[in-house]
């Protein structure tokens, strides 16, 4: 996984933790910094100074990257299974996690994050994105999962629409969803979350 602030990548690099990368000079990127996690990094999202990491059977770790060449751990909650993915949205953490589904992590605190609430998925949650008030699921073998997050707590499946192999990652444009679908990119309109239509 990959996310980008201002001059600096903040890249998932398995077991070799988080990695910071200098963008400055796009023909040269560098890496300047990196934090070793106790988990296999994934998915990364960032908001300011804090990096969030879907860390794998760790969970949810949070780095303080303030200074890039010293990022370091601050906090961190353990999910029930492999954290895949995490997108950050009004104070929430929202990880993916393989085998117990959607976990909304509350990260107001980001030194305690907390658990709100669990939504579990038909089948392995591996991606998740933002589309608006919802969160969309990359779900293995049921494709895409949309699910009402208007409270953290409680989140609800709406809508999904199957894909032909399996799913493995998803991204978000205007009214359409991308998936990753193992041998193939899927385009889904999500105009209406309540009803996906592959296009």
């Amino acid at each position: 996984g990959i996310a980008i602030s201002g001059a600096h990548a903040f890249v998932a690099d398995g077991f070799g933790g988080l990695q910071v990368i200098d963008i400055t000079v796009a023909q040269s990127p560098e890496i300047v910094g990196s934090v070793d996690t106790p988990g296999f990094a994934k998915g990364v999202a960032v908001a300011g100074a804090r990096v969030y990491v879907a860390d794998g059977g760790a969970g949810l770790q949070v780095v303080d990257a303030a200074n890039p060449a010293n990022p370091r751990i601050i906090g961190s909650l353990d999910t029930p299974g492999f954290a895949e993915d995490v997108v950050l949205l009004d104070g929430c953490a929202y990880v993916a996690d393989w085998d117990y589904g959607l976990q909304a992590i509350d990260i107001t605190s980001p030194e305690h994050p907390r658990l709100l609430g669990t939504a579990p998925t038909p089948d392995e949650a591996h991606g998740v994105a933002l589309a608006g008030g919802h969160a969309v699921i990359a779900d293995y073998s049921f494709g895409l999962q949309v699910y009402d997050i208007s409270d953290p707590r409680s989140a609800q499946i709406v809508g999904g629409v199957d894909t032909p192999v399996d799913a493995r990652g998803v991204a978000i444009s205007g009214s359409h969803a991308f998936i990753a679908d193992i041998s193939s990119l899927q385009v889904v309109d999500i105009t209406d979350p309540l009803d996906p239509r592959p296009v």
